[in-house]
């Protein structure tokens, strides 16, 4: 991912995350021992109102986010800071594309840090995370 123009306005290449499996939402669900009932059980959905499909751990969405930063600074040690708006759903079976904009470059001693406003959102739908991160590129 190229990641040389680094000015303010400058969009962050937009990546398609994944296409959210049930299969991995319920598996997730099993690790985090999360015992909310709308990442495995259909009916709980339903009676949420949250429609008929698993709903995933909005912790692995923002990971997604996580794994973008990652990949467009070249290593995940130069995330230097992230905050999270947890805006809507995303279900089994929703196609997540990441993005974002850089709000700010900053030259510092440990390297470049560049400011960005950083969003996960499901493709066809809404923005299901808002946010904003620090970067460092210590080679620019």
């Amino acid at each position: 991912m190229n990641h040389r123009d680094l000015t303010v306005g400058a969009a962050l290449p937009e990546i398609a995350a994944t296409t959210v499996r049930a299969e991995d939402i319920k598996l997730m669900a099993l690790i985090l021992r999360d015992p909310n009932p709308i990442h495995f059980d259909l009916d709980a959905v339903a009676r949420a109102g949250l429609g008929d499909r698993a709903v995933n751990q909005g912790g692995s969405t923002m990971a997604y986010m996580m794994n973008h930063l990652a990949e467009w600074a070249g290593s995940r040690a130069a995330i230097r800071s992230m905050t999270c708006s947890f805006r809507g759903n995303v279900a089994a079976g929703d196609n997540v594309v990441t993005g974002g904009e850089i709000t700010g470059v900053e030259q510092t001693a440990e390297g470049t840090v560049v400011r960005c406003d950083i969003w996960a959102e499901v493709v066809g739908g809404p923005r299901a995370i808002t946010g904003s991160a620090a970067v460092v590129f210590p080679e620019v």
